[in-house]
């Protein structure tokens, strides 16, 4: 067997030592930065947009936000705040990306209505 073959088995059979790994550098990282829940994720919203991160990393931080009380008000402030530091392409580009990661959770839902 050639070694990607082996890595998908291995992952698909439930060893995932790298997400084990992205999990367990976040169980205490919120807690550990003495930020209250709000502005820890606000934090985050504003790294993910700084490096052009994935649809599927706002999807996961957004949610976490939302349950840390966080509103759209809020995460629309950081992007406005960004904007002069980082430019208004990536601002734009992060919008987008927004939106196309509420697109995604509108989809599962569905999904799982199905």
């Amino acid at each position: 067997m050639t070694a990607p073959h082996d890595t998908m088995t291995s992952v698909a059979q439930g060893d995932t030592p790298v997400l084990e790994r992205l999990v367990s550098m976040n169980l205490n990282s919120q807690a550990d930065s003495g930020l209250d829940p709000a502005t820890y994720f606000l934090v985050r919203l504003a790294a993910l947009v700084a490096m052009d991160a994935p649809p599927v990393s706002y999807l996961v931080t957004l949610g976490l936000a939302e349950d840390a009380g966080v509103t759209i008000e809020q995460a629309q402030g950081v992007l406005i705040a960004l904007a002069p530091a980082i430019g208004s392409a990536r601002v734009a580009s992060a919008a987008g990306k927004i939106l196309r990661a509420f697109g995604l959770a509108a989809a599962l839902t569905e999904d799982d209505r199905a």
